[in-house]
């Protein structure tokens, strides 16, 4: 491996691990507490917990910590295919030890229960692949578009990972009741493989993925400066 990229494919790995940790842990910890912190306070831990670790990444690696967003920056050529695909592997590595941490760390029973915190479809998605897929497809797409016009944009405004979490506390809010607001394959992927849950988990991929390269392709044709496209 290139000695250029042990940085930010180290980042990439420890930053989603630790992101899984917090944000699976979450989910356990609300079901140890019967759901007295609710659902307010799991989007918040997933919100702040992303805003924190895509900035302080953000110089290594650009903070990407989302398959879905590296494809993104892939498809507008902001990232090589080689580079892409180390970033994957090392995000998806990530969010299994950080679900890993969670089985080792956390109440035995609660993550039973929870699945180790594993999105899941609500009763009001019921068996709809087609329904899961498309609302996580248009929060990925609001996601991405927070990580094209903040951070990718060269007259972005200097907010770090700040409003990159806001987006997905915002998700956990509106699309949380229903999917689990992943919208991001390795959060999905991580604790599912931990505790064998794969029930919906092709939404997972297939929402976060569609609706990262539609929004890829808004910024980089259309919405970034001619000079940065």
């Amino acid at each position: 491996m290139n000695a250029t990229l042990v940085r930010p494919i180290t980042a990439e790995f420890v930053a989603t691990a630790l992101f899984v940790l917090a944000g699976a842990g979450a989910v356990v910890m609300n079901a140890v507490s019967a759901n007295t912190l609710g659902p307010l306070a799991v989007g918040l831990v997933h919100g702040v917990a992303l805003a924190i670790l895509v900035s302080m990444t953000l110089s290594i690696s650009g903070g990407h910590l989302n398959p879905a967003v590296t494809v993104a920056l892939l498809v507008a050529g902001k990232v090589d295919r080689r580079t892409a695909g180390l970033y994957v592997l090392a995000q998806l590595a990530g969010a299994v030890v950080g679900a890993l941490l969670v089985k080792l760390l956390f109440p035995l029973q609660a993550g039973l229960v929870t699945s180790l915190g594993t999105p899941a479809m609500s009763v009001h998605v019921g068996d709809s692949l087609a329904k899961g897929a498309t609302i996580e497809a248009l929060f990925t797409f609001f996601l991405v578009s927070a990580v094209f016009g903040t951070a990718v944009a060269a007259e972005a405004p200097k907010l770090g990972g700040f409003a990159i979490g806001l987006v997905v506390f915002v998700g956990a809010i509106v699309a949380g009741p229903l999917t689990g607001a992943a919208l991001n394959p390795a959060r999905a992927f991580g604790p599912a493989l931990v505790a064998w849950e794969w029930h919906g988990q092709a939404a997972y991929w297939i929402g976060p993925l569609v609706g990262g390269i539609a929004a890829s392709l808004l910024w980089s044709r259309v919405l970034l400066p001619k000079a940065a496209r």
